[in-house]
């Protein structure tokens, strides 16, 4: 009876620990349009989401935390402006990533352009060793 109650005790305590997973969207238009009614910020993130790994060690270290989820439903709306190698996307999709990646000068992969409610650049962050509370206190810089 106690291996059991200790089990369900483990298992317990990891579902708590677990990120929800996070909603993404890839329309950088319709985010911006719920950001000026919800007035989150907008996170873009530009990654090469199946080959670029400091992108991959982002999405682990950062964006699929507990902490960081926890602050992205509050305060973000989350886009995800994609350029895999081995995915498939449709002409449509990588004309639209490849003009955005234009607009906002992404130079290298990850970019993570933060977008007030009004969609004006507030700046850009990458990869950072800090986890979610170093990546939230960075976003949280720039919207002051």
């Amino acid at each position: 009876m106690k291996t059991i109650l200790v089990f369900a005790s483990l298992i317990a305590t990891l579902t708590a620990l677990s990120a929800a997973p996070l909603t993404w969207s890839t329309d950088l238009s319709a985010t911006l349009a719920k950001a000026k009614e919800s007035k989150k910020l907008v996170l873009a993130n530009f990654t090469g989401s199946d080959w670029c790994s400091w992108c991959i060690k982002l999405k682990k270290e950062i964006f699929d935390q507990k902490e960081f989820a926890t602050y992205a439903e509050k305060n973000l709306l989350l886009v995800e402006i994609d350029f895999p190698r081995k995915k498939a996307q449709t002409v449509e999709v990588k004309k639209a990533n490849r003009v955005l990646s234009e607009k906002y000068a992404i130079e290298g992969f990850p970019t993570v352009v933060i977008l007030n409610s009004e969609g004006k650049e507030l700046g850009k962050l990458g990869y950072m060793e800090s986890g979610p509370k170093g990546f939230i206190a960075e976003v949280e810089k720039l919207r002051k």
